[in-house]
């Protein structure tokens, strides 16, 4: 058999493929990726039996590799490997494709190979991607992607308190106290937030969520003061706006 490991950690992919080694006799060639591009033409060049996928990696998160193919073109296994939170791991669990928690346990890979193995004679892998489609799709209702430096943040709408723009950049406030700069403009989360009505633009620089309101102030203009204590001024012409939204919400 054949396997493709896809992880931005050099340290986590030798671990898989000396465990692979020593553990999986069946497994005659191994091939190694550190992003989900460089992955995915492995996989076009060498059909892999077995694909071993990090979710959180750097631009794209191992969850859209059914992106990348065609129906017609899958032919592997999919073993996530992931320190992803409860949900999400549930969402796998439903989307029939397996995985295996970081720290990585021998036992658990091996138990993931030999389901991986018992799959491969059926017809199912087209629908397990199909249904990984539908579970991304699921997550990104109430989720989205912010880049940093180090990878991907996968952050709840709920978690963020606000957007700033700061040039070509935006930073973002985060409900822990954080904030991140995102190497994106505000321009990019506006789009992506226009259908949640819980986000709501009151002033060019500024995109709020409307939970984390603390008082709206009067003086020297109308200004929002938001729970982490930014004040936020509103617009002179979005004032009766977010007047009126206010008093239909609230």
């Amino acid at each position: 058999m054949k396997v493709i490991i896809i992880d931005d950690e050099n340290k986590a992919r030798r671990l898989i493929s000396t465990l692979i080694a020593e553990q999986c006799p069946d497994i005659s060639e191994q091939y190694e990726a550190s992003d989900l591009e460089s992955g995915v033409a492995l996989i076009k060049e060498h059909k892999p039996d077995i694909v071993f996928l990090d979710i959180e990696m750097p631009k794209y998160s191992g969850l859209q590799i059914a992106e990348f193919f065609e129906p017609n073109e899958i032919s592997f296994q999919i073993i996530f490997i992931t320190a992803y939170n409860e949900y999400a791991v549930q969402a796998f669990k439903l989307s029939a494709v397996d995985y295996i928690l970081k720290p990585i346990d021998v036992t658990e890979l091996k138990n993931a190979i030999v389901k991986a193995q018992k799959n491969i004679d059926k017809n199912s892998i087209t629908d397990k991607l199909d249904n990984l489609k539908k579970v991304f799709q699921q997550l990104s209702l109430n989720k989205m992607i912010l880049e940093v430096p180090k990878g991907i943040l996968f952050v709840s709408h709920d978690d963020i308190v606000l957007f700033e723009a700061d040039g070509m950049y935006t930073k973002v406030y985060m409900k822990n106290s954080e904030t991140q700069l995102i190497c994106k403009p505000l321009k990019h989360f506006v789009d992506q937030l226009e259908d949640k009505p819980i986000f709501y633009k009151p002033h060019r620089s500024y995109l709020l969520n409307l939970k984390y309101m603390k008082e709206l102030s009067k003086k020297d203009g109308f200004h929002i003061v938001m729970e982490n204590n930014k004040t936020i001024p509103i617009a002179k012409d979005k004032k009766d706006e977010f007047l009126e939204m206010i008093q239909d919400l609230f």
